[in-house]
C-alpha cells in the first residue's frame, strides 16, 4: 500500500502498488484486481489525479521490459515503461530526437501516449499521437492487441488517460538532427498584444516556439514576455568548444530542491523578483544564441524535485487552450489573474496546430496558456472555476494531465467526442476494469 499523488501534490490516495516486469505479469494483475479496479502510472509528472487509484491497484510500468530499438530511419519501437530522458540519452548521440517532448524529459513512453503529450513543436508537427506507427495494448481480457491509426481503439488510447488498457509498447517516428544544440532567437515583448501578434507572426518560421509571460505585470505592461524560438543547431552554429563532439548529451540536475520546503516560499514578492529579472535578462530585439537541447527544453528538470518547492500544499497546474479567434478569452483571463496578482511561477504561452483524432486529445488549432499556482491562494477555486465557463462557452477545454479540480459538467460540454470515446472503452473494457480518481471525479467511465 502506498499514498499516491500527481506532481502537484494536492490530493493523496492510497492504493496497492504493484511493479510487473512483463505484459504477462501484467495480464495477471490486471486479472486479479478487485471491484476498485487498476491503472497503470509511469513516473508519476501527471500533475493531477490521473494516475491514482483510491482502495484500488496501481501498476507501476516502469519496471515494463525497459527495451528500445531504433532502425536506420529513425523508427522506434519501446517499452512503454522506457523514460524520454533514457530515450534522449541513447538516441541523441546517435543523430534522432524524440518527435514531441513535453516540458520534462521525466515521463514515460506509456504516458506520452495516454497524454497525447505536446511540446513547443505542436504549431508544426502536433502532438505525439501524430507520430506514433502503432501501439501494443493490454485489454481487459488479458489479451495484448497491437493497434494502429486505423483502429477506433487506438485512438480512444491516444490521450485516454490509460483508462482503455495498459500500454505494454509503442512505435514511433523520430526526427534526424546534425548536434545536440538548438539555434535560438530571444526577445522580449511590451505586452500581450505584441506576445500575440509576434508569435502569430514568425511562429512558422521556426519549429519550436514558447512564450514566458509575466502575470504579475498591470496596466500598460500586462502580459508582456520573453518569447523564445528554436531550431535544432548545425554544426556551424555551435560555439567552438562544441563543435568536437556535437552530439554529445548526458543531461543532469543541477541543482536539488530541499526535501521539505515551507509555504509562502513561492509569494508574490519573490515571483515579483524573479519576473523582472527574467524580463530584464532578455533582448528588447530579437538576439540569436545557441543552447543546448536539455536546457531549452527542459530548463526545470535541472532541479531534482523542483515541485517541492511549492510547499507542503503543492500547486495547481491549469492549462486551457481556446481557439484561434477566441484571443479575447484568453485576453480577459490574463487581466483577472494580473489584477487579483495571482502568483503563478511559471506561465507558458503556445500556439497549436491541427491536432490528432484522439477523442480525448487535448491540443487544438488554437492559444493555450498554463499556469503553476501555489495551493491555497485566496480565492483561487472560485476564480478557475470561472475560467473553466469562460474556456468552455469560446469552445475551448483544459488538459487533463494537468488537471486536479474539473467538474464532470466541464469535461462533458468540453470534450465533445466524450460519448464516442465511452463507446469504444465500453467494447474493450464492458466490466470497467480500467479506472482512476480522475476517471471517478470526471464520471469518465
Amino acid at each position: 500500500m502506498m499514498l499516491l499523488t500527481g506532481w502537484g501534490r494536492t490530493a493523496p490516495t492510497r492504493a496497492t502498488v504493484a511493479r510487473p516486469r512483463t505484459a504477462e505479469e501484467a495480464a495477471a494483475l490486471v486479472a486479479k484486481a478487485g471491484r476498485r479496479g487498476v491503472v497503470a502510472r509511469g513516473l508519476g509528472r501527471a500533475y493531477g489525479d490521473a494516475a491514482q487509484n483510491a482502495g484500488g491497484l496501481v501498476l507501476d510500468c516502469t519496471a515494463l521490459e525497459p527495451s528500445w530499438r531504433v532502425d536506420s530511419t529513425g523508427l522506434v519501437t519501446a517499452s512503454a515503461g522506457v523514460s524520454l530522458h533514457d530515450l534522449m540519452t541513447a538516441l541523441v548521440p546517435r543523430g534522432w530526437f524524440v518527435p514531441v517532448t513535453p516540458g520534462t524529459r521525466y515521463v514515460t513512453v506509456g504516458g506520452a501516449v495516454a497524454a497525447d503529450v505536446h511540446g513547443k513543436n505542436h504549431h508544426v508537427d502536433s502532438s505525439f499521437g501524430a507520430h506514433l506507427r502503432s501501439l501494443r495494448l493490454l485489454t481487459a481480457d488479458g489479451s495484448v492487441r497491437t493497434l494502429e491509426p486505423g483502429d477506433d481503439l487506438f485512438w480512444a488510447t491516444v490521450g485516454g488517460m490509460g483508462l482503455t488498457g495498459v500500454i505494454v509498447e509503442a512505435t514511433f517516428q523520430c526526427v534526424p538532427i546534425e548536434t545536440a544544440w538548438m539555434r535560438v532567437d530571444v526577445e522580449r515583448t511590451r505586452d500581450l498584444d505584441q506576445t500575440l501578434e509576434t508569435m502569430a507572426a514568425t511562429d512558422d518560421g521556426h519549429r519550436y516556439t514558447v512564450a514566458w509571460i509575466d502575470l504579475l505585470a498591470r496596466g500598460g505592461r500586462m502580459g508582456r514576455g520573453v518569447l523564445t524560438r528554436g531550431d535544432h543547431a548545425a554544426p556551424g552554429d555551435l560555439p567552438a568548444r562544441a563543435r568536437g563532439n556535437p552530439l554529445a548529451f548526458a543531461p543532469r540536475p543541477l541543482l536539488s530542491a530541499p526535501p521539505w520546503a515551507p509555504g509562502g516560499l513561492l509569494n508574490r514578492a519573490t515571483v515579483r523578483a524573479f519576473n523582472a529579472a527574467w524580463y530584464g535578462k532578455a533582448p528588447a530585439t530579437p538576439r540569436r544564441i545557441a543552447q543546448g537541447v536539455a536546457p531549452f527544453f527542459h530548463p526545470l528538470d535541472g532541479v531534482d524535485g523542483w515541485n517541492r518547492m511549492y510547499g507542503p500544499r503543492g500547486f495547481v497546474q491549469y492549462q486551457f487552450v481556446v481557439p484561434l479567434g477566441a484571443e479575447d478569452t484568453l485576453r480577459r483571463v490574463v487581466e483577472r489573474l494580473s489584477g487579483a496578482g495571482v502568483v503563478s511561477f511559471l506561465t507558458v504561452l503556445k500556439r497549436f496546430g491541427a491536432g490528432t483524432p484522439g477523442m480525448l486529445s487535448f491540443p487544438m488549432p488554437g492559444w493555450t496558456l498554463a499556469l503553476d499556482i501555489p495551493a491555497g491562494q485566496s480565492g483561487l477555486a472560485a476564480m478557475l472555476t470561472e475560467f473553466d465557463g469562460w474556456v468552455a462557452a469560446a469552445g475551448g477545454r483544459l488538459y487533463l494531465a494537468k488537471d486536479s479540480r474539473m467538474s464532470a459538467t466541464t469535461m462533458a460540454a468540453t470534450y465533445l467526442r466524450l460519448g464516442e470515446w465511452r463507446e469504444i472503452r465500453r467494447r474493450a473494457d464492458p466490466d470497467g476494469v480500467f479506472v482512476s480518481d480522475l476517471a471517478r471525479r470526471l464520471r469518465l467511465c
